[in-house]
């Protein structure tokens, strides 16, 4: 995929969850094959993520035929209590604003960023 960076090794601040439920929020009807490349996981660690999520609450599905129409409940409370208040709503709008702001951003101004 194009302009998706390459796999990297050790932490980084977003959970694999956090990336499915962007994803999702992205596109509700997202196909898990799709979710698994944008996200770079297998499909099998995201079918784990959305039935942690669904198990949480956090998310439900209605079937459609053979595909899936994803509700995320924008009012849930992030867990950890680090995070207590913090909605569900919140942290996706500062993704949702993070990726606008990324695909606006030149390419030359993307890189140089980082000596900031």
């Amino acid at each position: 995929m194009e302009g998706v960076p390459e796999p990297h090794a050790g932490w980084t601040f977003l959970t694999n969850h956090a990336r499915v439920l962007a994803a999702i929020a992205d596109d509700r009807n997202a196909r898990i094959r799709d979710i698994a490349v944008r996200c770079r996981l297998t499909e099998r660690a995201v079918q784990k993520i959305i039935a942690d999520l669904e198990q949480a609450r956090y998310l439900s599905h209605t079937r459609e035929g053979r595909s899936n129409t994803y509700r995320i409940d924008p009012s849930k409370v992030l867990r950890h209590p680090a995070e207590a208040g913090v909605t569900v709503a919140s942290l996706l709008s500062l993704l949702a604003q993070d990726e606008a702001d990324r695909t606006a951003m030149p390419q030359s101004a993307s890189t140089s960023r980082g000596s900031e």
